[in-house]
């Protein structure tokens, strides 16, 4: 895998999801104390690099799970 320049906010959720499995946004807002925005831009980042794939939540159609693409694959 390609070393990526990711943001601070990014591999927090990247760490966040690799260690806690999928959640949704509002999860990771949660449970990483970032501000709801601060954990979009996080987001967008990872999708961007294919580190995270979204998955339809079953539960509630209003919102998207989030999962590691390959856990345990943190960049430093």
């Amino acid at each position: 895998m390609p070393q990526v320049n990711l943001p601070p906010s990014s591999r927090a959720v990247l760490h966040l999801l690799d260690e806690g499995g999928a959640m949704t946004h509002k999860e990771i807002v949660r449970k990483s104390k970032l501000a709801p925005r601060t954990v979009r831009y996080a987001l967008k980042k990872l999708k961007e690099n294919q580190l995270i794939i979204e998955k339809f939540n079953f539960r509630d159609a209003r919102q998207i799970i989030y999962q590691n693409r390959e856990p345990q694959q943190v960049p430093a």
